[in-house]
């Protein structure tokens, strides 16, 4: 992405202070409920009114959206509250009916993003269009696959991109309904700092309760603003009921965010700082050493194998192995699902270097 300029969140016509909420309810249900759930959130900090038109559904027979009709209501929204308005596109037919209806921001949802033709069909029926388009990550962990539906759009002349980080699916459990794998959006970050960048804590969360805590730590990533799902009554609403919370609930929630600093100020502090930073950097040097050390033990195993024509896996050893560390790893305060992503990898790569030996 790197011949790609992005426009920051004040050319959209936003107060770019953090964080920049966008709101309202998860689905579009009638006009009473979306006017005045943003009659409502005219008293907190919400700057963007939300709206799903358009539900993707996992199953047929659940509810898919109002369609077109609900656009009608939003333009009224606009007119009446002054609110910027947002709703899901995941087609060219979508594009033009949102833009027909005068939508002021598009965006992309997960399940679209993870398909480059679907994202293609948009950037097409976008070409020539000068609107703002927040795309939100696959639902799958993939950086790339969501940096080419960033480019793709890029491409159709939009300058004015942000990324929404709404979580991945995962088979594990967590107490979130999707993994947030924070380690991708700020990836993304590293490779674009200009990109504006927001989370879907709605969605990551999956329960009202968790909202805060999610919240906080995008704020904490220093992420730009948040997409909150706010209904009138979230115990009444015909989609993702859990996840909502009435607009009272977001007004005090974002109060309560803890907003930190990019720039600290202080030199104390930025020289306590680096000594720590230069801490770290020893301790990185040092385990790619222990690294390189394992993986010249690791080859010299993978030698020993084939020379007694032995095959390169042992899985007894590997369970050993990995339950030896996690074992030892909780006695320190590291987690065991960190323990085994970092053990599967070195043990990973020992097979590939024994595997190279064989084919030698």
């Amino acid at each position: 992405m790197t011949d790609i300029q992005f426009a920051p969140l004040e050319d959209w016509g936003l107060n770019a202070e953090r964080p920049v909420i966008i709101a309202g309810p998860c689905s579009a249900e009638s006009e009473e409920q979306l006017m005045e759930t943003a009659l409502r959130l005219k008293d907190t900090q919400t700057q963007v009114f939300r709206a799903g038109i358009w539900k993707p559904r996992t199953r047929p027979g659940s509810f898919e959206g109002v369609g077109v009709e609900g656009l009608k209501w939003l333009r009224k929204i606009k007119a009446e509250t002054g609110f910027k308005t947002t709703t899901e596109v995941a087609n060219g037919k979508h594009v033009f009916e949102a833009i027909k209806y005068g939508i002021d921001i598009l965006w992309i949802g997960a399940r679209t993003t993870v398909n480059p033709f679907a994202v293609q069909e948009i950037a097409d029926a976008l070409e020539g269009v000068d609107i703002p388009v927040m795309i939100k990550n696959p639902i799958n962990p993939d950086v790339e696959l969501w940096c080419g539906a960033i480019e793709r759009i890029a491409k159709a002349g939009i300058t004015r991109i942000a990324a929404i980080h709404r979580g991945f699916s995962s088979y594990a459990e967590t107490k979130y309904r999707n993994a947030p794998n924070w380690q991708l959006p700020i990836e993304l970050k590293r490779r674009r700092m200009d990109l504006p960048v927001f989370c879907d804590p709605s969605h990551i969360a999956g329960k009202s309760e968790l909202l805060t805590e999610v919240s906080q730590r995008a704020m904490d990533l220093n992420f730009d603003g948040l997409m909150i799902e706010s209904h009138i009554t979230p115990e009444k609403a015909w989609s993702d009921a859990r996840q909502q919370i009435t607009p009272v609930e977001l007004n005090t929630m974002v109060r309560n965010l803890v907003l930190r600093h990019m720039d600290p100020g202080s030199n104390g502090f930025l020289q306590q700082l680096e000594g720590y930073r230069s801490e770290i950097d020893r301790l990185d040097d040092e385990l790619m050493r222990v690294l390189e050390e394992r993986m010249k033990v690791a080859s010299h195993i993978g030698e020993c194998k084939k020379e007694n024509n032995v095959t390169i896996l042992q899985s007894g050893r590997w369970d050993s192995i990995l339950s030896k560390s996690i074992e030892a790893g909780l006695e320190i305060g590291l987690s065991s699902e960190f323990i085994k992503k970092i053990f599967s990898a070195i043990h990973q790569e020992s097979i590939n270097k024994q595997t190279k030996i064989m084919n030698q």
